[in-house]
């Protein structure tokens, strides 16, 4: 699977981020990380795996289970072809790839910014799958060349090559079902993006597709043994409602992200910003309060003298001033700081709108036009709601 990631520009402040894993190098200049949490499906594999393989090979005794952690490490090995196979090839399409990870679910390679087609983001997501088939084809080369079963010796490299074989084959045919986050997501993507023109409506399809084959998977794993009138099996089970739950939220998050992406070109500062008038800092309360008198409900933004906002006047402040006094005091007095550079052109709209905010602190920001002139305020939490399609609790 394969994960775009969008890079913030700037260095990092604060505390040093936790790592994620362990750094196991580099491939053709691609960072590869052990995700700490792959040492949980690690130990789940040898758990499981190892009494098999006991039963199988008794005289193996504790090794069994040594056996067991070479088929995790002949797995992880899988899945970091089934990773390198979409970085390079998105290399050939010039999409940088910023790391590849191995984790509890297999693994993701994480891209940066990139311009994608339907054909190329296809066939980037089907040369992981790809590159199983091809290593489930090496494998049963080998496991036809190797000589018979003449020692307890050349029987684990036979069984041990079976299970790359079926492992690395399952790999690439579960991840060739048709809906995210697998890779098969892409080609209801892709086809819907080919005939919408809209990578996002193409996203949210294969979102749902995703869904589909979750609630598939596990009528199949859950609802067969019953038709079959078998028990279930409480391990087959757990394991099932697991991959089903990654597999849904998956899905979920893509449909989430891609509906988000849909509504930003018609978000813009403009559009969401409440009307708001600039005047001199060196103004005095009863000054605004005569403007806000000719303008009842509009925000008051004071500038300093090179015209770029600085102050937001706080109208429960503004209320307490006397009016005796309302002449001597200064509109600064009943207002807060705009956080630096706190302002933003009306005509920010979109990705460029969040990008730009995202470089600013602070949750209120003053719109100018092109001119420079206040035309109103807009708030983080108007811009949020906007682009997740929440509404606002009081609206």
């Amino acid at each position: 699977m394969s994960n775009l990631n969008e890079s913030a520009a700037g260095a990092p402040t604060g505390p040093p981020v936790r790592r994620e894993g362990i750094p196991l190098g580099r491939i053709a200049g691609i960072p590869i990380i052990l995700a700490y949490s792959w040492f949980v499906i690690a130990a789940f594999t040898v758990l499981v795996f190892g009494p098999v393989i006991s039963l199988t090979f008794p005289t193996l005794g504790f090794w069994a289970y040594g056996i067991a952690f070479i088929y995790a490490l002949l797995l992880l090995f899988s899945v970091l072809i089934h990773e390198l196979a979409h970085a390079l090839v998105g290399k050939v399409y010039g999409w940088p790839t910023q790391k590849i990870v191995l984790n509890l679910w297999g693994g993701h390679t994480q891209f940066d910014n990139f311009t994608a087609t339907p054909g190329r983001s296809l066939i980037v997501a089907f040369s992981g799958p790809v590159a199983n088939f091809v290593l489930a084809g090496l494998g049963w080369l080998l496991v036809i060349s190797l000589p018979g079963v003449t020692s307890i010796g050349t029987a684990l490299v036979t069984a041990l090559a079976n299970i790359f074989v079926w492992a690395n084959f399952l790999i690439g045919a579960f991840n060739i079902l048709p809906g995210l986050p697998l890779d098969g997501g892409r080609l209801v993507e892709s086809i819907v993006w080919k005939l919408t023109g809209s990578q996002e409506k193409g996203t949210v399809a294969a979102g749902w597709a995703g869904r589909v084959v979750v609630v598939v998977l596990l009528i199949f794993a859950l609802g067969l043994p019953f038709v079959l009138n078998q028990a279930l099996n409480i391990q087959t089970a757990l394991f099932s409602l697991l991959i089903a739950a990654f597999l849904w939220t998956g899905a979920s998050q893509a449909i989430t992200t891609a509906r988000m992406r849909l509504r930003l070109p018609e978000i813009s500062a403009g559009k969401l910003s409440s009307p708001a008038i600039g005047m001199p800092d060196d103004v005095s309360v009863a000054q605004v309060l005569s403007m806000l008198s000719r303008n009842a409900g509009i925000c008051v933004v004071l500038t300093v003298k090179d015209g770029r906002p600085a102050y937001l006047v706080d109208p429960l402040i503004l209320a307490t001033v006397p009016l005796t006094a309302a002449a001597s005091t200064p509109a600064t007095a009943v207002s807060h700081t705009l956080a630096a550079g706190g302002y933003v052109p009306e005509s920010a709209s979109g990705q460029e709108l969040i990008q730009y905010l995202a470089q600013l602190s602070g949750s209120e920001y003053a719109v100018v036009d092109a001119r420079g002139q206040v035309t109103g305020l807009l708030r983080q939490q108007v811009v949020v709601a906007a682009v997740t399609g929440k509404n606002l609790p009081n609206s």
